[in-house]
């Protein structure tokens, strides 16, 4: 396990503007980032040899996604081309695949909950990988000022897929997330969610991540008014074989803006290898933010690998709070002896305590039939570490 790194600084008077390590530089040019070697801090937790070319673009993209939407009266659904003034609004790539993404996508699918609207239903995006080889896309939803809504976006199949995702929530807006990767077992992707929460906004995410060969996902999160609200929430159970990274990004570059950050996770199985990075900005001027970041990690056999890193820069002495925590390790023996003391056998014992460590996060996600959907495959993930 990674030990945690916290740099403060703060900008005084006179001297230079700090420079964040955190905050990385940003291109839609595909020649602005050099093809990663695996050194470079951003990457070094990665297996490149396993992206099938994701990092390089060196392949063809000639892989294929079907995408499928289902939205309440009152929502806007378009599929645009690449090129649409719409997109690439709300962001800049970060790494290559990023821009690689952006470049190469055919079709992007645009959401717009109107204003002063409230969806009556989540609306959903699913995108299923039909065919193997490098495929891109890109999807773009816009809550307008004082809309509310709920969207479940869905991954399944078999692909090696790269794509950006823009959330952009509007004053006075709200919208939920709902992001589950519930890809096949061969399946590779990388994916960045960008989302910009405006003033008295407020966005909640929720990513569960179950399935898949490699899974990179990164949510970035910043501000364009006062009194923004974002939690970004996740789960994810790493069986034997996987590696599952979760990136995340809070941009505090506003004023009286809060953020919480928790995430999940469970590994099993040999070679299992789960990666959370936090990283937390609070910038320069700003005031009254309110921050925090949580990462915890059950291991449940040998051989697996877990990486936990909380990063938090700040840049001025007018903070209401920011801190940050992390924590793996084993079941905790005295919970699983309470149990079995009471005549429930072991293996009963590890997975009730396994549902209730998952239990609290997954019963705030709104929709209850997705509840139980994820209930259930996490309690598949537990029979198949049994049946080892």
């Amino acid at each position: 396990m990674t030990s945690p790194n916290l740099g403060i600084k703060e900008h005084s008077h006179g001297g230079e503007l700090p420079i964040s390590k955190l905050d990385v530089h940003g291109s839609f040019d595909v020649a602005d980032f050099p093809v990663p070697n695996g050194r470079e801090e951003e990457w070094r937790f990665t297996p490149l040899r396993r992206l099938r070319g994701l990092h390089d673009g060196r392949e063809i993209a000639d892989g294929a996604v079907t995408v499928t939407t289902d939205a309440p009266a009152g929502v806007t659904v378009e599929t645009v081309a690449n090129g649409d003034p719409r997109l690439g609004t709300a962001f800049l790539p970060t790494d290559r695949v990023s821009a690689l993404a952006f470049r190469d996508f055919a079709e992007a699918v645009v959401v717009t909950v109107p204003k002063e609207t409230e969806a009556a239903e989540p609306i959903h995006i699913r995108i299923a990988g039909t065919a193997q080889g490098d495929a891109y896309g890109h999807v773009l939803v816009r809550a307008e000022r004082h809309s509310a809504a709920t969207v479940v976006l869905e991954y399944s199949g078999s692909a090696v897929y790269a794509d950006n995702a823009e959330f952009i929530v509007e004053d006075g807006a709200r919208l939920d997330l709902v992001s589950l990767q519930d890809w096949d077992r061969d399946a590779v992707h990388v994916s960045h969610q960008y989302t910009k929460v405006g003033r008295d906004a407020r966005f909640r995410s929720y990513v569960v991540t179950l399935g898949g060969d490699l899974v990179r996902l990164s949510p970035k999160v910043g501000y364009t008014g006062p009194g923004g609200d974002a939690e970004l929430h996740g789960l994810y159970f790493t069986g034997a074989g996987q590696h599952h990274e979760h990136r995340s990004l809070i941009d505090h570059n506003v004023s009286n803006t809060r953020s919480r950050v928790e995430y999940k996770g469970a590994l099993s199985g040999d070679d299992a290898h789960a990666v959370w990075i936090g990283d937390v900005i609070i910038g320069e001027g700003t005031q009254g933010t309110d921050s925090y970041e949580y990462n915890r990690n059950l291991v449940l056999t040998d051989n697996t690998r877990v990486d936990s890193v909380p990063n938090l820069e700040i840049f001025t002495g007018e903070v209401e709070g920011a801190g940050h925590a992390s924590a793996s390790g084993r079941l905790d023996d005295i919970h699983l002896f309470y149990l079995m003391s009471r005549g429930i056998p072991a293996d009963e014992a590890r997975r009730l305590v396994i549902r209730g460590f998952f239990a609290d996060l997954i019963n705030r996600i709104e929709i209850p039939e997705l509840r139980e959907r994820i209930m259930d495959e996490v309690e598949e993930k537990l029979r198949e570490q049994a049946a080892v």
